[in-house]
């Protein structure tokens, strides 16, 4: 049973168990720290966490999927300028935090609250991450291995070195136009390692959060054509 006694499939179960998510049993009452679970609504003090997340999929090919936004319709991006590159060097492959904020928050697009919450109380829960969740470093890099990954050049439309590969797809608009796409997909193993903070509040509970992040990351995922690419599990929330 996961955080919350929310039930999964044996799949989903077994998945998280490899993983020993160290996650508090009980309330999460951990000594010197507020508990993750109060009578109360909200939390009391400033809560900081150490995150890790790991992807799974059922073959390797199912990592994270990348459609970076030039920020205009008109801008043509080639294959690698769609991922998030950062590091010194530029070739460190990155995840945004606005894309995890995103996926907490977002209330106009697909998020965890939106995809798993009732429809009436998503909402508030979204803007409660929005206003109160902060997540660092703004670039959060993909390691393996612990290591960050590096992107190098595509070599017949796959990097060597990342493994990094493009894929094509044709998707269907609207009276059957067809829109191809493609795309760069880095394929699994990866991990991401983040900063949670959950500032003071009246709404928001830290086990509320693990509850929907636990969730969110299984049934949506992170990155592009969510869902199907860029699952993911908890490792660790200390």
């Amino acid at each position: 049973m996961l955080p919350g006694g929310d039930s999964r499939s044996s799949k989903q179960v077994s998945v998280m168990a490899e993983t020993k998510t160290k996650v508090s049993a009980g309330n999460g009452e951990t000594k010197g720290r507020e508990p993750r679970t109060r009578s109360e609504a909200g939390t009391r003090e400033q809560v900081t966490r150490q995150v890790k997340i790991k992807g799974i999929g059922l073959s390797e090919e199912m990592g994270v999927m990348f459609d970076r936004y030039a920020g205009d319709n008109e801008t043509k991006l080639e294959p690698w300028q769609k991922m998030y590159l950062g590091g010194e060097d530029g070739k460190t492959i990155c995840l945004p935090s606005e894309n995890l904020m995103s996926f907490l928050s977002a209330q106009n697009t697909d998020s965890a609250p939106k995809r798993l919450l009732d429809s009436r109380k998503y909402k508030n829960f979204a803007l409660a991450c929005g206003s109160y969740v902060s997540i660092a470093p703004l670039m959060i890099p993909f390691l393996r291995g612990g290591k960050p990954i590096k992107f190098g050049k595509f070599v017949n439309e796959r990097d060597p070195e990342s493994g990094v590969y493009i894929a094509r797809h044709v998707a269907r608009l609207e009276k059957g136009i067809p829109n191809p796409k493609v795309r760069p997909v880095l394929p699994l193993p990866w991990e991401l390692e983040f900063k949670l903070t959950i500032l003071p509040n009246n709404v928001l509970q830290e086990q509320q959060l693990i509850n929907v992040v636990t969730q969110g990351l299984l049934g949506l995922g992170i990155g592009t054509f969510r869902g199907r690419y860029g699952k993911a599990v908890v490792v660790s929330w200390e």
